[in-house]
């Protein structure tokens, strides 16, 4: 099963105050910290909603300000255009990054609980969540694992 790995970046982080992927930790962003933590169980990683060097930036879809859900959106039509299986998503500025189960072919999304940006997203879901995103006003994640099942 190829992976995709995806880092959630596009938030604007207005009650952090600040850009929290450049946020220091030990000496390194923590974004840094996410994208070392993905590396090793992904096939390749790209960071969604912004750029970042030395990642592959991509834009959130079908536009920004769609909260994480356009990150995961664009990912998965990235990753099943791409050939890639399964997306794995984490965002840009939690700690730390769970390993994450071998899924077989067709498994249903897993997440972390109460976490839900540590996951793994089977790219079947690309065309229902596009389709999510236009039609629904409530882009919350919970709401969307709900609504999958």
């Amino acid at each position: 099963m190829k992976r995709l790995g995806a880092i959630i970046a596009g938030g604007k982080a207005s009650r952090f105050g600040g850009d929290k992927a450049a946020a220091i930790l030990n000496a390194r962003p923590l974004i840094e910290h996410v994208a070392e933590g993905l590396r090793p169980q992904v096939d390749r990683l790209i960071i969604c909603g912004r750029e970042w060097p030395g990642i592959e930036p991509i834009a959130d879809r079908p536009t920004t300000d769609m909260g994480p859900l356009g990150g995961i959106n664009a990912a998965l039509h990235f990753a099943d255009a791409h050939g890639f299986d399964y997306v794995m998503t984490a965002g840009c500025d939690v700690l730390p990054i769970p390993e994450m189960p071998k899924l077989q072919k067709d498994s249903k999304a897993v997440f972390i609980d109460n976490h839900f940006l540590f996951g793994l997203w089977p790219t079947s879901l690309a065309g229902p969540l596009e389709l999510h995103l236009k039609q629904q006003s409530d882009h919350s994640l919970r709401y969307w694992i709900t609504t999958i099942g």
